[in-house]
């Protein structure tokens, strides 16, 4: 596996790890914003990773600084939400009241396709503001993320997915939407504990047949794609 590792001067390096020799790491997950704003493998490898004029430089900080306080493992995932912000509003003067709330519901976040591993599958899911700041995690919120997506609270406390049928976590994709098509079905294979490779090309129909396969051939279960 390969790492991004935060450095004492602020900047970061590239580490692989294999077997035993992984270390306690955190998921950072995000939505992608544009390719000029986001930092690339290249940009890492070359140096230019550490340019602090990069938004998706502020994204990496904001990870690597948080997981060296936490001392986590994979079970942890940072939710860094660039369109949530916690700045209380002049109009609002309840200060018990959650500002970001309105934001939080609307987020980007939500609407991706592979956000939805990322928010099943780790036992702890924070989320944090564009500001950094702590808004709750996957069990304090849980149900306005249940009212967000429509996701059971039980798969959201981390009940074991086959307790979930194929039909039913296969609506969890839902309005979902991917930059590249297939991808909507292969940001389903955590879901459903299955593993093919990737042929990005072949169209959304094609990687939702192989996928169906996959299902079927593990579970003994078929499915209606929602395409």
């Amino acid at each position: 596996m390969r790492f991004l590792q935060l450095q004492n001067d602020g900047t970061f390096s590239l580490v692989t790890r294999t077997g035993s020799d992984i270390p306690p790491y955190a998921v950072l997950s995000h939505t992608w914003g544009s390719s000029n704003d986001e930092v690339l493998l290249q940009d890492i490898v070359s140096g230019t990773g550490k340019d602090n004029t990069k938004a998706g430089y502020h994204k990496l900080r904001f990870c690597g600084q948080q997981a060296r306080e936490d001392y986590c493992d994979s079970a942890q995932c940072y939710v860094y939400l660039t369109d949530v912000s916690t700045e209380k509003r002049e109009a609002d003067y309840d200060i018990s009241s959650r500002t970001w709330e309105q934001a939080f519901r609307a987020s980007r976040w939500f609407s991706r396709g592979w956000t939805l591993q990322e928010l099943i599958s780790p036992r702890r899911v924070k989320f944090y503001s564009k500001e950094g700041q702590y808004l709750g995690d996957k069990s304090s919120l849980e149900q306005i993320i249940h009212e967000i997506t429509r996701i059971p609270i039980l798969a959201l406390q981390n009940a074991p997915l086959r307790e979930f049928s194929i039909k039913e976590r296969m609506t969890w994709i839902g309005n979902r939407r991917t930059t590249l098509e297939e991808d909507k079905a292969y940001s389903l294979l955590g879901i459903f504990d299955v593993s093919m490779g990737a042929i990005y090309g072949e169209g959304t129909d094609k990687a939702f047949k192989r996928l169906q396969k996959e299902i079927k051939e593990t579970w003994g279960e078929t499915f209606s794609p929602l395409t």
